[in-house]
């Protein structure tokens, strides 16, 4: 198992560099985990933050050979619940197919007082072969 921390030139960069966006583990059979580090994204509304998160998203996840279709887990941090269905409409324009697995949070605040949502992901990516 080999295992790359990356913050890929091609994606926007992190906001600060004390880590890493992308954890990307080799296996054997020449698939990968990907585990990309929280998200979050400018925006006056829960919506467009939303979306900004899931472009970032998907760029980390472009960089290393995946899409959003190989997210197999979806962890989303948001600063109101009221504002979920909001969210969640958001997310089905991004995550299209059966729905990785899930967990939503209420959250006091978030490390920008601006941020509404972080959002973190896990994505598998198949081998070659």
């Amino acid at each position: 198992m080999q295992i790359t921390l990356d913050n890929p030139a091609g994606a926007p960069q992190p906001l600060s560099p004390y880590y890493s966006q992308v954890a990307r583990v080799e296996q054997a059979d020449g698939s990968a985990l990907l585990f990309v580090s929280g998200q979050i994204a400018e925006g006056a509304t829960l919506a467009e933050q939303s979306r900004g998160v899931f472009e970032t998203l998907a760029a980390l996840l472009e960089a290393h050979g995946a899409s959003l279709s190989d997210v197999i887990n979806i962890r989303t941090y948001l600063t109101d619940i009221t504002e979920l269905e909001q969210y969640g409409a958001v997310r089905r324009e991004f995550l299209t197919g059966t729905p990785p697995t899930s967990m939503t949070f209420e959250v006091s605040r978030l490390f920008r007082p601006e941020a509404r949502i972080e959002i973190e992901i896990v994505a598998a990516v198949p081998g070659a072969g």
